[in-house]
């Protein structure tokens, strides 16, 4: 049984950064690409980031430029930093495998940008 446990959420105003953490019992981390997901209040859940093992990234739209997201195989953990964050991108973040196990979920971190 693998264990991701996502920290790092917060309230943040815009324009500010935050940086979330996803620590992995297991080591899925060191061998599987890995992803951050996110849902907004009344939204699908969205695939945000994802990085591969070798280091291989990709972003939705909505966060190119502004998100990065990195890996520390070592330390079975994964990253994203969110900078310049808007009130659009408030909601619940999670971290997973990409494509994610079904009900493989776990609570997330709740990101709310507001002034």
């Amino acid at each position: 049984q693998v264990q991701l446990v996502e920290s790092g959420g917060g309230l943040v105003q815009p324009g500010g950064s935050l940086r979330l953490s996803c620590a992995n019992s297991g080591s899925i981390a060191t061998i599987y690409t890995m992803g951050w997901y996110r849902q907004a209040p009344g939204k699908q859940r969205e695939l945000v980031a994802r990085i591969t093992r070798g280091g291989s990234t990709n972003y939705a739209d909505s966060v190119k430029g502004r998100f990065t997201i990195s890996r520390d195989n070592a330390k079975n953990t994964v990253y994203l930093q969110m900078n310049s964050l808007k009130s659009e991108d408030t909601a619940v973040y999670f971290c997973n495998r990409n494509p994610p196990p079904r009900g493989s979920w776990g609570q997330g971190t709740q990101v709310t940008v507001s002034s």
